[in-house]
């Protein structure tokens, strides 16, 4: 049993706490949304089955996602959650059909809601709980990205390095959005609809909520599929990779590097060259060394790397355009 829950910590906690808080939500909204016939009560209690459902998928999958390589899967597993990712997707794209649908007929029909201060606190409570994940999420990204943010500037920080987290964790991300912003609408949607004659608001703002989750479900279908297709490392990676390898005395330059992205880690590629006159021995060694100081970074998780005798060349920066500082 200790062992399982090892296992279980290692899994994304953003996808985790985002999943049990949306079960919450959808009971109480698709409750809320059966006795009063509110539409956008329905679109978001739609919304939250879907995030909550997704969330406990991508949960799962990236603690499998972070199971050590095999002889069979040398590589390791990391393209295992973009897959469960993937499968998050379709769960979106079938919820947001359905809230769009919901909203056409509420606009082609409008139909009065009632139980207002049911609507309102659920909404309220929704706005507030999406709100505090979304918020955690966003130190979330700026830990996995390693940056340095505190306070207020953690958000545009957030949205700035999204691309460099985890896929769980992006997902949580978009789809917070979302859910905080749907809430709101459809928060919006019952008041307007109550106090004033504009019934159709209901069905529009149901629509709205649909198309939020359409272009989700796109953003976070395309980030997955070019991770199972595999990506190249950030700029920022690749530099801080080159550093760890020219801060090495013994070398001089290096000739190629490759670092592709899988999951949340990387895999790093790359020939370097050293200085010369050194016996294949002593550069052995020098390889060695240059590659557990690569693994020592967390975000690291497989170093393949060749060596070769300078050849004069100044290969990286030709390649980076940029010098070996």
């Amino acid at each position: 049993m200790g062992s399982f829950w090892a296992t279980l910590k290692k899994g994304n906690m953003s996808s985790a706490t985002a999943a049990l808080g949306n079960t919450g939500l959808a009971i109480a909204k698709g409750f809320a949304a059966v006795y009063s016939g509110s539409g956008a009560m329905f679109a978001s209690a739609m919304h939250s089955v879907a995030d909550a459902v997704n969330q406990f998928f991508v949960f799962f999958g990236s603690v499998l996602a972070e199971k050590k390589p095999t002889s069979r899967f040398p590589t390791g597993f990391g393209r295992v959650i973009n897959i469960f990712c993937m499968v998050a997707v379709i769960v979106v794209t079938v919820m947001a059909y359905e809230t769009i649908i919901k909203g056409f007929h509420l606009i082609s029909k409008p139909t009065e809601s009632s139980h207002f201060w049911l609507n309102f606190i659920i909404l309220s409570l929704a706005v507030i709980v999406d709100g505090y994940v979304l918020v955690k999420v966003m130190f979330e990204i700026v830990d996995e990205a390693r940056v340095e943010a505190k306070g207020f500037a953690v958000i545009p920080a957030a949205f700035r390095n999204v691309g460099r987290a985890a896929p769980p964790t992006r997902l949580v991300f978009y789809e917070d959005i979302v859910a905080t912003l749907g809430a709101l609408l459809a928060l919006i949607a019952v008041i307007v609809t109550t106090f004033t004659s504009f019934a159709l608001l209901d069905g529009i703002a149901t629509m709205l909520i649909g198309i939020l989750m359409v272009g989700v479900a796109f953003k976070v279908g395309y980030d997955n599929m070019v991770g199972l297709i595999g990506i190249a490392a950030p700029k920022e990676i690749e530099d801080r990779v080159a550093k760890v390898i020219f801060a090495d005395p013994d070398v001089t330059d290096i000739n190629q590097m490759r670092i592709v992205q899988e999951g949340r880690f990387y895999h790093v590629e790359s020939y370097v060259e050293l200085r010369p006159g050194l016996s294949l021995a002593v550069a052995d060694d020098i390889k060695y060394r240059i590659r557990d100081s690569l693994l020592t970074d967390p975000d690291i998780s497989d170093v393949t790397m060749g060596i070769l005798e300078d050849n004069g060349v100044d290969n990286w920066k030709q390649l980076t355009g940029q010098g070996t500082t």
